[in-house]
């Protein structure tokens, strides 16, 4: 099959032969290449439709969910085919429900309901950080704690997370409102060991832009 589309596309023996072996070796589908189209699980046939549509080394890649039905491993091995042909200087166009694909694989981002576009952006802006902030602290008391939870209506404390001893908190609000709780953390001297923007993940993106807009 990988043989009819290259011949398709205009390439030659020596050339088509080259091709169709990395392709099959890349997308690890040699062992399998004697065997029936007809009795290819659909990761296997996920994977040869990738071949196919490398075949000709193509400028443009329109792909509808190509790693529907492929294992993590499969998914793995094509996200990264897919970056080596970005790196390349090939456009990808990706239309995908796995929003963590598009996350790794995209610079930018549409996202569409019903036909109609409701938002587009690059990822990094997409998902910049809109206004919270975690922090691990040490050193403060549970009293003081609690204190500082009535007086900053934004902060609540969080458990820390896996592999983590430092208590958690974790702030909504603006630059303001962080800097009047670290002079608050300092006057109780609690140790700030970290603070980091909160970013929203694609996913979590999607599906507050989609709510917004149900009927």
């Amino acid at each position: 099959m990988l043989h009819h589309f290259g011949r398709l596309s205009g390439l030659h023996r020596p050339e088509r032969d080259r091709r169709v072996e990395h392709l099959l070796a890349r997308l690890r589908m040699t062992e399998w290449r004697a065997l029936r189209v007809r009795k290819y699980s659909k990761g296997m046939m996920q994977r040869l439709g990738m071949a196919q549509a490398l075949i000709n080394q193509p400028e443009l890649l329109i792909l509808d969910e190509p790693t529907d039905g492929v294992d993590p491993i499969g998914r793995h091995e094509i996200r990264d085919l897919l970056l080596e042909q970005k790196d390349r200087g090939t456009t990808i166009f990706l239309n995908s429900h796995l929003l963590s694909e598009v996350e790794r694989l995209c610079d930018r981002v549409a996202i569409l309901k019903d036909g109609r576009l409701l938002r587009q952006g690059s990822v990094e802006e997409l998902t910049r950080p809109g206004g919270s902030f975690a922090l691990r602290v040490r050193g403060l008391d549970p009293e003081a704690l609690r204190a500082l939870c009535a007086r900053h209506p934004g902060l609540v404390a969080a458990p820390p997370r896996p592999g983590e001893s430092d208590g958690r908190l974790d702030l909504r609000g603006d630059l303001a409102e962080l800097n009047r709780l670290i002079d608050a953390l300092r006057s109780e001297s609690a140790d700030i060991a970290a603070i980091e923007p909160v970013k929203e993940s694609l996913e979590e993106v999607f599906v507050k832009v989609i709510g917004e807009n149900e009927p």
